[in-house]
């Protein structure tokens, strides 16, 4: 079985190693254009050792954004920033991807150091969309406008923009944001997803929306790249989203041209039990997911240990597995790693040789 410094191939992509750094909201664009702390706070980690590199959730129009804070995709302007960090990335040996998202009813926030609320429209905010005029409630108060026909094509042409300047901007592999109770696990979940015509009710409408979009988007999305999606595999509520929902979904994905399921889970309601935050807590869903959908798989959620890290891909759990918060303690995890499991492998660059 391959270990977590062995190559990984996914269509005409290959990756150093098994080790990929989680795409993670920094609140530090300004009106969508990356910053020189992107720059850095990514460039970091190429550095660092890590195979693949998800730029964080890049709204596909301004509505789309969590936080004012947050980048985007929707205007050719905003590619020169990105490509000065895929640019950078490559030339370090990591594959450069990109996280493309839509927050729908939780968009228009407050940075979280500004305390995560929704914003009024007077006070930088803006007004949300969503599935159903459901708001997601705590602090985000707003109820969305139910998304009419119009809107949702408006929407999904919106990621087919998005995609192609991800291209252009030198991005490799490609990732939907369909988690966290954003806009498209908004429509997979009854909890959020009222609608009585083809867009909600039973699994089939429910999933037509992130079916659709991911279509779109491997139609513009050159053949030899990975096309990739975050799941929240279940929403760990009664009567919402299921992991049995989420394997179903990764098989339709699969066929149409979705190559990896990144399995995270939750985000759709104000909380989450503590009792099952353990490390590996997801593994289990991307093992699932892997094996019933035949589908390739990224492990995430407080994986932090690099005996860990290397036993789920040794195992089949997953195939890659996905650090955020313990990229954030050690941008060079990678190295550390490497030298925990006796693996000799090149992850500094010649600057840093001396260390």
């Amino acid at each position: 079985m391959p270990r977590l410094f062995d190559p990984f191939s996914l269509r005409g992509v290959t990756l150093r190693n098994r080790i990929g750094v989680s795409p993670m909201c920094q609140y530090t664009a300004e009106d969508g254009f990356l910053t020189d702390w992107h720059l850095v706070h990514l460039g970091a980690r190429a550095i660092g050792g890590a195979g693949l590199i998800i730029t964080e959730a890049t709204a596909v129009e301004p509505r789309g954004r969590i936080s004012p804070g947050c980048p985007g995709l929707w205007d050719d302007a905003h590619i020169e920033a990105h490509a000065r960090i895929t640019a950078f990335e490559k030339q370090h040996g990591a594959v450069p991807g990109i996280q493309i998202a839509h927050a729908g009813r939780k968009a228009s926030s407050a940075r979280p150091w500004d305390g995560g609320g929704h914003l009024a429209d007077d006070a930088g905010g803006w007004p949300v969309i969503g599935p159903s005029a459901v708001a997601f409630g705590g602090s985000l108060t707003k109820v969305p406008a139910a998304m009419t026909p119009e809107d949702i094509r408006t929407v999904q042409a919106a990621f087919v923009s998005g995609a192609r300047r991800a291209l252009a901007a030198g991005y490799e592999w490609l990732e939907l944001h369909g988690a966290h109770g954003y806009l498209m696990h908004s429509f997979l979940s009854p909890l959020s997803n009222h609608r009585t015509d083809t867009y909600g009710g039973s699994f089939e409408n429910r999933t037509r929306f992130v079916v659709e979009t991911a279509r779109a988007v491997r139609a513009v999305w050159p053949e030899h790249l990975p096309l990739t999606i975050r799941l929240s595999t279940t929403d760990w509520v009664a009567g919402g989203w299921t992991l049995d929902e989420s394997v179903e979904l990764a098989r339709l994905l699969k066929a149409e041209g979705v190559d990896l399921v990144d399995c995270s889970s939750g985000g759709n309601t104000t909380g989450l039990s503590r009792d099952v935050l353990r490390p590996g807590y997801q593994v289990p869903f991307a093992e699932r997911i892997r094996r019933e959908a035949g589908i390739a798989t990224a492990a995430v959620g407080l994986i932090t240990e690099p005996a860990h890290a290397d036993a789920i891909v040794a195992e089949g759990r997953a195939d890659l597995v996905y650090l955020a918060r313990e990229f954030l303690r050690d941008p060079q995890w990678p190295r550390r790693a490497a030298a925990a499991l006796g693996v000799e492998v090149k992850v500094l660059p010649r600057q840093y040789a001396r260390a």
